[in-house]
């Protein structure tokens, strides 16, 4: 699990370097610039999408990590270390035990499930990157799809055009 979870990682990294690479060329590129909003709109999407992944793989090394404690075994991996949290004792002292762990990868997180029946979340992620993954995402799928919509008005404005020339000659 430890190196799926680091070989998806490097994966997120490289797409994240990838889209980078074309938003960052896309908009220096003087001949995007001049194609107009639909370029541009696609090196923004690229670049939003960069984030996405870089933010994602920053969570999922958290997460890895997390994974990685509790995994470790030895005469002190009961509970698991990651689950120690604050308030950890005061759950013990009341009868509380940590049976089991779970990894949730969207959102992420890892949360510690107790003998009650209920859970709670570590804190091993970072709560900032899962509203900024979210954000990211949609900010890129938003300029995706405006970049498609962009080019097939200016697509169907060169049909118009051409039939004009065409009945008025």
């Amino acid at each position: 699990m430890f190196l799926l979870l680091l070989l998806f990682v490097l994966i997120l990294v490289v797409v994240a370097f990838g889209l980078c690479g074309y938003g960052v060329g896309a908009l220096s590129d003087p001949d995007v610039r001049q194609a107009g909003v639909s370029g541009v709109l696609r090196a923004l999407a690229a670049l939003a999408g960069a984030g996405a992944c870089a933010l994602y793989a920053w969570g999922l090394l958290g997460v890895t990590g997390a994974v990685m404690t509790a995994e470790d075994g030895g005469t002190d991996s009961s509970p698991p270390r990651s689950c120690r949290t604050q308030g950890w004792v005061e759950r013990h002292q009341r009868g509380i035990e940590i049976v089991d762990y779970r990894v949730s990868y969207v959102p992420l997180g890892f949360m510690c499930e107790t003998s009650d029946g209920g859970d709670y979340d570590t804190g091993d992620v970072p709560g900032y990157v899962n509203p900024g993954v979210l954000g990211l995402a949609l900010a890129g799928a938003g300029c995706a799809v405006g970049a498609g919509y962009v080019s097939e008005l200016q697509a169907r404005a060169e049909i118009r055009k051409g039939q004009a020339r065409r009945d008025g000659s």
